[in-house]
C-alpha cells in the first residue's frame, strides 16, 4: 500500500523562506504540506502557495498556549479553537492538531499544573475534548489530539500514551476527533509500537513520523520503519504519513530517505 504524504515544512526545508517552501515539497512529490502555528502567518499568502505549488494543507496546530486540561481556560480554549477552524477553511487544511498543555517556544510545556490534580486535569480535557468534537462535526475539519515525549522535548507533558489519548477518541467516539500517533514519541515515550497500532490504530487520524533518538529522518535512529509501515498496513490505516522530523544534514538527504521507505 503507498500512503499520502504529509512533510512538515516548519522543520524541513528550513533552507528555503517560508513561502517557498510550498513548491519545494511538491516537486520533491509530497501530496500534503504541514505546518505549526498559523497566528503568525498570512493566510491568503499560505493559500497561494499551495494552490501554486499543487499541495493541500494537511493541518496546523489549533490550541498554541492554551490548555485542555485546565478548566478554568475551558473557554478560552474553545475560542480560540473557533479561531483555529477559520483558519484552517480559509486556507483549506484539512485538520487541526491539539494537545493537553500549551506549549511555548521550541515547543516547551508551559505549565505542567501541580496544583491540579490528575483527576481534574482529565475530567477537564474529557469534558473541553467533547465540545471539540462538536465543533469538528459542525466544521468538518478534523481535530487530531497528540500525545508527546516527556523524555526529551516536552517535560510536564500531561497526555504521554497512546492508551490514554485513544480511550478517551473513543468514549467521545466522533469520527472527527481522532488521535494524532506520533512514532518518534511514542519510541520515546512507551515503546512496543506495533503492539500499540494493534491496539489503537483504529483511533489514529494522522501519523507523524521521525526517528529516534535525534527526531532525524528514518534511518539515523532505533526505529524499524518497514515494521511500522507494514502493521499501519495490516489494520488498514488508510490516513496520511506526515514527516515532522529535523534533517541530521540536509533537506535532500531526508527526502531520499524517505522515498526509499
Amino acid at each position: 500500500m503507498k500512503f499520502l504524504r504529509s512533510v512538515c515544512i516548519e522543520s524541513m526545508y528550513r533552507e528555503l523562506p517560508f513561502m517557498e517552501r510550498f513548491q519545494a515539497a511538491g516537486d520533491d512529490g509530497f501530496e500534503f504540506v504541514e505546518f505549526w502555528s498559523w497566528t503568525d502567518k498570512d493566510l491568503d499568502a499560505v493559500r497561494s502557495a499551495a494552490a501554486d505549488a499543487g499541495v493541500i494543507i494537511s493541518g496546523f496546530n489549533g490550541d498554541a498556549e492554551l490548555s485542555l486540561i485546565d478548566p478554568a481556560q475551558h473557554q478560552a480554549y474553545l475560542d480560540f479553537l473557533r479561531r483555529s477552524v477559520d483558519a484552517a477553511l480559509k486556507v483549506g487544511a484539512r485538520s487541526l492538531t491539539i494537545h493537553s498543555n500549551g506549549l511555548g517556544e521550541g515547543g516547551r510545556v508551559i505549565s505542567s499544573y501541580p496544583e491540579l490534580s490528575d483527576t481534574v486535569k482529565l475530567c477537564a480535557m474529557f469534558d473541553t475534548l467533547r465540545a471539540c468534537a462538536e465543533l469538528a462535526e459542525a466544521s468538518g475539519i478534523q481535530m487530531n489530539l497528540e500525545p508527546l515525549n516527556t523524555t526529551t522535548d516536552h517535560a510536564g507533558n500531561f497526555l504521554t500514551t497512546t492508551r490514554t489519548a485513544a480511550e478517551l477518541t473513543r468514549l467521545i467516539g466522533s469520527p472527527r476527533l481522532k488521535v494524532l500517533y506520533d512514532v518518534y514519541h511514542m519510541q520515546l515515550n512507551e515503546g512496543s509500537l506495533c503492539d500499540n497500532i494493534r491496539a489503537y490504530g483504529d483511533q489514529f487520524g494522522h501519523i507523524h513520523v521521525a526517528d529516534a533518538p535525534g527526531r532525524h529522518e528514518p534511518g539515523t535512529g532505533e526505529i524499524r520503519f518497514s515494521a511500522v509501515l507494514r502493521c499501519l498496513e495490516e489494520i488498514g490505516y488508510a490516513g496520511l504519513i506526515g514527516f515532522e522530523l529535523f534533517p541530521a544534514a540536509s533537506t535532500a538527504q531526508a527526502v531520499r530517505a524517505i522515498r526509499a521507505l
